[in-house]
């Protein structure tokens, strides 16, 4: 068990968790994913991210018992509880602490249906807002999520969080240009949720691939589009001037996943 709160263990954590993580995840192809949960679908999913080393406490571990969660084909390094909050992130931690790899999935082999549905997200900054927008995409049955270059990092802690483990089950791509994702499928329905819309949601009509493009939380997206972009609203019938974005585009999404 490490019990030295001056352990690389600890460095190598807090370098993919701190202010420049960004770097250090790009860097070294690695993210941090805190807690049973995120745990749970790292180990489950045959798809998205493979976890390769646990930090468990002696309450992490028997909550990875208790859920039966099989850990003997990866590296479990057993530390103190004081070790574990020198590494976390969180206030509370579960006492696990799981480092995965960056999911190596090439933007170019994505294909589509013919009636996919696909979310583009524009260079949002709010960290919890992205999270929970994977989190919906995935309750909703999106086909990937697509984000900007300039987008917050969807490998920080805190999106990690917000996912509560949706990022194993949705496709994620980061840094792609709305031009790459207009070339890659040409004839997508490309919608936007914009101040402006002038198409209400509940008279939206989407035949084949559709994209849904949501913008900056304070720009909008307004400045980006064409004139091959359908702007929608979200009617609302109470005296809110607006919906926090994330809100918005899980409405969008509950009625693209419907129709």
């Amino acid at each position: 068990m490490i019990e030295s709160l001056h352990s690389p263990h600890i460095t190598r954590v807090k370098a993919l968790i701190s202010s420049r993580g960004n770097k250090e995840r790009k860097e070294h192809g690695l993210f941090i994913a805190e807690g049973l949960q995120c745990a749970r679908e790292a180990l489950t999913s045959k798809k998205g991210p493979t976890l390769e080393t646990m930090y468990l406490t002696q309450s992490g571990r028997t909550r990875i018992e208790a859920a039966g969660l099989d850990i003997s084909s990866i590296d479990v390094v057993d530390v103190s509880e004081p070790v574990m909050s020198a590494m976390s992130s969180t206030i509370t931690p579960q006492g696990i602490i799981s480092i995965c790899s960056l999911d190596d999935a090439a933007f170019s082999d994505l294909t589509s249906t013919g009636t996919s549905r696909f979310i583009y997200l524009h260079e949002i900054q709010d960290p919890g807002n992205a999270g929970t927008i994977l989190r919906s995409a995935d309750a909703m049955g999106i086909d990937a999520v697509i984000a900007s270059p300039g987008s917050v990092d969807m490998y920080s802690p805190k999106v990690v969080r917000a996912t509560a483990g949706s990022l194993w089950h949705v496709p994620l791509y980061t840094g792609i240009s709305l031009q790459e994702l207009t070339d890659h499928f040409p004839t997508a329905t490309k919608i936007a949720l914009t101040a402006k819309g002038e198409v209400s949601l509940l008279d939206l009509k989407i035949e084949g691939d559709c994209i849904a493009i949501f913008g900056n939380e304070a720009r909008g997206i307004d400045a980006y589009i064409s004139d091959d972009v359908k702007q929608v609203q979200i009617p609302m019938k109470g005296s809110a001037e607006s919906l926090n974005l994330s809100a918005a585009a899980s409405i969008v999404m509950f009625y693209l996943s419907h129709n």
